[in-house]
């Protein structure tokens, strides 16, 4: 059986909509950018039900500039990926400043950010750098191999009601009826 992350990588790279999501994200040339959360979690969770990738609500760009925190700048960042990709639904989130919503210790990176999110399957991101040729990168401080086991499990630094609510809100054990709640 193939590492899982290197089939996610496989995945990413044979899913068109994805490659070119994270080909034009990385235009951009942001710090530490990333696709995140819902991006590569369902892609796994479709392909272990046998689903088609179901539309996604967004697309969470993610990166980390500590020196400009300004939220206009998420918000011109976005409108630039709309002109280039106006059927991708961007949002972008600077990670420097997302403590400061989220009542969190400040955050060092973007990887330092996803150990704070509510879940720990959504911790997961991947992006592009360009050596010789594009290569897909994935992220994640909780590792990959978690997405396999079919769970969502609950970060414990984070308000177990947090957790509830956004299992209950994305409908993910009504759409991906083999997950267990851990």
């Amino acid at each position: 059986m193939i590492e899982p992350r290197q089939q996610i990588i496989r995945w990413l790279e044979e899913d068109e909509y994805r490659y070119q999501a994270l080909l034009i994200a990385e235009s951009l040339n942001l710090p530490q950018w990333m696709l995140a959360a819902g991006f590569v979690r369902n892609l796994v969770w479709d392909k272990l039900h046998a689903l088609n990738s179901r539309p996604l609500n967004d697309i969470d760009l993610i990166y980390f500039d500590a020196e400009d925190l300004n939220p206009e700048q998420d918000k011109l960042y976005q409108d630039r990926l709309k002109a280039i990709a106006p059927h991708y639904p961007w949002s972008v989130k600077n990670q420097a400043r997302m403590h400061l919503k989220n009542q969190d210790n400040a955050y060092h990176s973007c990887v330092d950010a996803m150990s704070y999110w509510p879940e720990k399957e959504t911790a997961v991101a991947a992006s592009i750098s360009r050596a010789a040729q594009p290569q897909i990168e994935l992220y994640s401080p909780f590792g990959c191999d978690r997405l396999f086991k079919l769970t969502v499990s609950h970060n414990p630094i984070k308000p177990k009601h947090l957790f509830e609510q956004r299992i209950m809100s994305k409908q993910w054990l009504t759409h991906y009826p083999q997950l267990m709640v851990k």
